[in-house]
C-alpha cells in the first residue's frame, strides 16, 4: 500500500504532506483545540496534549458547534493548523472551516484511514484530486 494512491472524495482543495496524527474519537474544534497553540486541550481525547500544527490530522469526523469552523480558520491565521485533514466522513463544520482556511481535506477513502494509516507515518493528501498516498 505504501506509495500507492488511495482514492477518496475531495472536500477542500490543495496538496500537503506530513506526519499522521490519528484520533479514533470525533473532534469538536471548539473547546478541543487551542487555536493559538494548535494543541489538543480536551482531556477526554486520547490525543490530549498533542500538537496538530503541520500534521495530517486523521479522525472519524467533527462534532459540536458551528463555531468549530471559525476555530479551524483561527488555527490557520495563527500558523497552527494541520497541513491537511482526512476523515471517514466529513461533517459540514470541518468542511466549511477547511475550505475558508484553505486546508486540504479528503474523506470517504477506499480504506479506513484510522485503522490502516500508521500514527506518525508520512502521508500526502491531494484534496484537489481526492486521493492520499502513504509514504
Amino acid at each position: 500500500m505504501q506509495g500507492s494512491r488511495i482514492k477518496g472524495r475531495s472536500i477542500s482543495k490543495g496538496i500537503a504532506s506530513g506526519k499522521a496524527l490519528i484520533s479514533k474519537q470525533k473532534i469538536s474544534f471548539l473547546g478541543a483545540v487551542d487555536p493559538t497553540t494548535g494543541i489538543i486541550i480536551d482531556k477526554s481525547l486520547y490525543v490530549y496534549g498533542e500538537e496538530i500544527t503541520n500534521r495530517i490530522l486523521i479522525f472519524p469526523s467533527g462534532k459540536g458547534s458551528t463555531v468549530g469552523s471559525y476555530v479551524i480558520y483561527q488555527l490557520k491565521k495563527h500558523g497552527k493548523s494541520p497541513a491537511a485533514m482526512i476523515t471517514r466522513r466529513v461533517d459540514t463544520i470541518v468542511a466549511a472551516g477547511a475550505i475558508i482556511a484553505e486546508i486540504p481535506v479528503v474523506d470517504s477513502l477506499e480504506i479506513d484511514p484510522i485503522e490502516r494509516i500508521r500514527d506518525g507515518g508520512e502521508v500526502l493528501v491531494n484534496g484537489t484530486e481526492g486521493y492520499i498516498e502513504l509514504r
